[in-house]
């Protein structure tokens, strides 16, 4: 952690309640309705935005100025939105069949539904739409996080046509930095420039996490008021969720004083935490179309999870160089009964890893100090203030005297200090020290006057002044970073056992824990590589089931939502079994909320193991969705019941039922979720899958094999290590490929991922794809069919591929191994694949890997030489 002892001093910004603003602005209007869809507030605008002859005034039905059929489509929006989901969206929304289109955004605040109305961009909707995945493409395959925001910087000045976009970075004291930028010819360059915390306050940063997008089209636009402005129960209307929400003054002002007519504000949430912005700035004004904004969102929250898997993979790196430094200490260390005669080897050690200029040990009330530190009077000074400080956790400071007055002795010897316990007493430390490091920093204007008093001293104004101002920083030592940070909390770790004098049979058990560390990172990373790939194939064929951008976000964000809640349940216990029950509830509880009566679930609740969770996961997904869209959860009449039972060979069976719904029809087309309830079990767990569409409601027996089934109190307990997610991209099809091969096996124990695999390589035109999930069933087929081409995956649950393998060898067909325990499977093991496919893949590492079919020593294309 970095030490701060100091808060912030709150600003008359800090304090400003923009989310109860009682203002809009005025591209769009706003319509509240409380619980029996009369309405409460609305817009001064209404009327003209939605073309009424005459205003909602509260205390009106909607009824009176809207359809019946309008107001069932925004009860229905209404209805689906929830925790995770707090606004709904609804593109080309009529009040009449051959009325003026809108785009709708429904949310709830507090007692009340607001909609806010703008107008529907019909003629460019369909290409917003085309955007998403070719938008998101083209950030694959970016490495480290400044190329990432580069390239993203770039791309939503493509998307969104504004002057300059801006990727602006926090940084631990919150003042914020630009560090990367796309601009139109003759702009001044605003890359590197510093802004002060105070130019996005406290509760602004706080909304940007709720809310990810604040556009305003024009500066200059008079804000329309709410009338009334409060809610039924005498509050301020709350906007936080508000697409429409007027800007602050100041902040108005501020963007005018830097020449700004129209902006849009893009957060970038990383784990819950704001990490960052996308400020995208127009010297005119300019309109976004919300389906444009909508596609902007989704890049946004795509780019998050590519921040995220950057910061994987580097806290990978970071392990691993931790291991390797903790491996060395301890080697040298454990023959050594005092720590505090080590410091001479620790400081060498730690040298390369953690650059410092002094380090101090206090260990067994024994001091000794290296190179620039304080005197041991000097240090025992800073004691009594470290006993007070968090315990156990690593401190970080770049000016340990503004922090303690103690420190100001020393200050000219040491600056910053990285400061590490090694004890619960808070009585051994092991401190590295960093002198003063001036530095210079750029703001973009004078930080001291961010804000300052109008001429009449009522209010704060901005700056108007953005130029460069430099200033130079003394007291101070380079910052440490959060890897340095973390590598210190695992040398805490590892110093803490040699004051513990481990024994050499601990050693040996250590050395234990670390293979199985090992060996549970490596199954770990196969699972997260699976579940990536999982994701990947279901965004690709979700499309088939949708038929509009709120279709399309809402199918991936259902399907994707109860895979993330499934992983949360077998997470809760290190990737352990997880009730049966608590999945039913995750998946019903939007649509029972209070009338949970209508849910029954007969039978003795049962654990599930982890690998068979996120299959029973989707499945349940979509039984519950097509309840809640066709069958008894469409209305408040009808009931489901869950019935579970195992029998003597102990297999799951699991009934569902569904009753006093609408009279139920098979569907005349079949959707990707039609083939997820009726295959996966089967494929994957090898279990039965039954549906039958009875008059009185859907009918569906479902069985599980035992092995994937236990008791509630015979719960087994597995640990959990840490992954590196990545892709290996193989890049694209060679251009001198003459032809694809023929006739290709795919082995996949993956229904959904080997689906996908089959769409792609029929897109590159394999004529015909032969796909099993198991070793015997690939074994067969070889029987059958002589493939041009395999495609393995080395993992097939409980048994791996090899006796396939060496059967394709023996007969020289070539083979591509797909597997997600990186790329050691095939240099140590496999030498003779023709390549490795890492999860997650898609299209482009296929074809990658089919161009090298006709590369001279390939195995096929010298058998056509000849």
């Amino acid at each position: 952690m970095n030490w701060s002892y100091g808060n912030w001093d709150l600003t008359d910004c800090d304090r400003e309640p923009i989310h109860q603003i009682g203002h809009i602005q005025p591209f769009g209007a706003l319509v509240a309705v409380d619980s029996d869809w009369s309405v409460t507030n609305r817009s001064a605008n209404s009327s003209e935005v939605l073309g009424l002859d005459r205003n909602p005034e509260p205390g009106q039905p909607l009824a009176e100025h809207f359809s019946d059929a309008a107001i069932d489509r925004l009860k229905g929006a209404l209805a689906r939105t929830n925790e995770s989901t707090p606004v709904e969206r609804v593109f080309g929304f009529r009040f009449e069949p051959d009325g003026t289109q809108f785009d709708v955004a429904v949310h709830r605040s507090g007692p009340v539904a607001i909609m806010e109305f703008e107008p529907h961009d019909d003629a460019e909707y369909a290409n917003h739409v085309a955007m998403v995945a070719p938008l998101i493409t083209q950030l694959e395959g970016v490495q480290g996080i400044d190329a990432l925001c580069e390239r993203a910087a770039q791309l939503i000045k493509e998307l969104t046509g504004f002057d300059r976009v801006m990727a602006y970075r926090f940084h631990p004291d919150e003042s914020g930095e630009v560090i990367a930028e796309a601009r139109k010819e003759g702009l001044e360059p605003y890359l590197g420039l510093r802004y002060p915390r105070t130019d996005i306050p406290q509760q602004a940063r706080e909304l940007f996490r709720r809310n990810r997008f604040r556009i305003i089209s024009d500066t200059s636009d008079a804000p329309v008021a709410i009338e009334p402005p409060v809610s039924p129960d005498g509050e301020p209307l709350d906007l936080s969720m508000s697409v429409l929400r007027a800007q602050s003054e100041i902040h108005v002002e501020y963007l005018r004083n830097m020449g700004v007519a129209a902006s849009l504000s893009i957060a970038v949430v990383v784990k819950g935490k704001l990490w960052g912005l996308f400020a995208c700035h127009h010297d005119s004004p300019r309109h976004v179309p919300y389906s444009l904004r909508t596609v902007a969102e989704m890049f946004s929250q795509v780019f998050s999870l590519m921040i995220d898997r950057n910061s994987i993979d580097s806290n990978e790196q970071l392990r691993t160089r931790g291991r390797n430094l903790r491996d060395q200490l301890m080697v040298q260390l454990a023959g050594d009964t005092r720590l505090a005669k080590s410091l001479p080897l620790i400081d060498e050690v730690l040298a390369e890893v953690i650059p410092h200029d002094g380090a101090s040990l206090l260990a067994d009330d024994v001091y000794s100090a290296r190179g620039s530190a304080p005197l041991e009077n000097e240090f025992r000074a800073l004691l009594p203030a470290l006993s007070d400080a968090p315990a156990g956790k690593v401190i970080a400071t770049d000016c340990i005297a503004g922090q303690l007055k103690s420190a100001e002795a020393f200050s000219d010897r040491a600056a910053g200090a990285l400061i590490i316990p090694l004890s619960r007493k808070q009585s051994d430390y092991l401190v590295l020290w960093r002198k003063e490091l001036p530095q210079k920093v750029t703001w973009a204007g004078n930080p001291e006057e961010a804000m300052l008093k109008s001429p009449d001293g009522a209010r704060l104004t901005p700056r108007k002044s953005f130029e460069a101002w430099s200033e130079e920083l003394s007291g101070r030592s380079q910052q440490w970073s959060e890897e340095e940070i973390e590598t210190a909390e695992s040398l805490r770790v590892s110093l803490i056992e040699v004051i513990l004098r481990l024994t050499d049979e601990a050693l040996n058990v250590r050395s234990r824990a670390q293979e199985q560390q090992e060996l549970l990172i490596a199954e770990l990373n196969h699972r997260v590589r699976n579940i990536l790939n999982l994701i990947r194939s279901l965004v690709s064929q979700s499309k088939r089931d949708a038929q509009t951008i709120g279709d399309y976000s809402e199918i991936i964000g259902g399907r994707i939502a109860a895979l993330a809640s499934a992983h949360d349940h077998i997470t809760e216990q290190n990737w352990s079994p997880a009730p049966f029950s608590a999945l039913i509830e995750a998946e019903v509880e939007a649509y029972l909320q209070e009338k949970r009566d209508r849910l029954k679930l007969i039978g003795d609740d049962v654990l599930i193991a982890p690998e068979a969770y996120t299959v029973l996961a989707l499945v349940m997904h979509e039984m519950v969705t097509n309840s809640a869209k066709y069958g008894s959860l469409t209305d408040a009449r009808g009931d489901l019941e869950i019935g579970l039972h195992r029998d003597d060979e102990g297999d799951l069976h699991i009934s569902w039922r569904e009753r006093g719904g609408p009279s139920v029809e098979k569907p005349e087309r079949r959707g990707f979720g039609s083939t997820i309830i009726e295959r996966s079990i089967p494929f994957e767990l090898k279990g039965k899958t039954e549906v039958r569409f009875e008059p009185g409601g859907l009918e569906a027996d479902f069985v599980v094999p035992g092995r994937y089934v236990s008791e509630l109190s015979t719960s087994p307990k597995h640990g959990s290590g840490d992954t590196k997610i990545g892709a290996k991209t193989s890049g694209s099809m060679d251009s001198a490929m003459e032809k694809p091969p023929e006739t290709v096996l795919l082995v996949e124990d993956n229904m959904i991922i080997a689906m996908d695999t089959e769409e792609s390589l029929r897109h590159l035109g394999v004529k015909h794809v032969e796909t099993t999930g198991s070793v015997s069933g690939s074994l067969s087929a070889l029987n059958e069919i002589e493939p041009d081409l395999a495609i393995v995956d080395f993992n097939l649950g409980d048994e791996t591929s090899e006796p396939v393998i060496e059967v394709l060898k023996q007969r020289g067909i070539p083979y591509i191994l797909a597997t997600g325990y990186g790329e050691t499977t095939v240099d140590g093991q496999h030498q003779d694949a023709l390549g490795m496919l890492t999860k997650p893949y898609g299209k482009n590492e296929i074809s990658g890997m089919l161009a090298r079919l006709t590369q001279p020593g390939s195995g096929r294309a010298d058998q056509a030489a000849n």
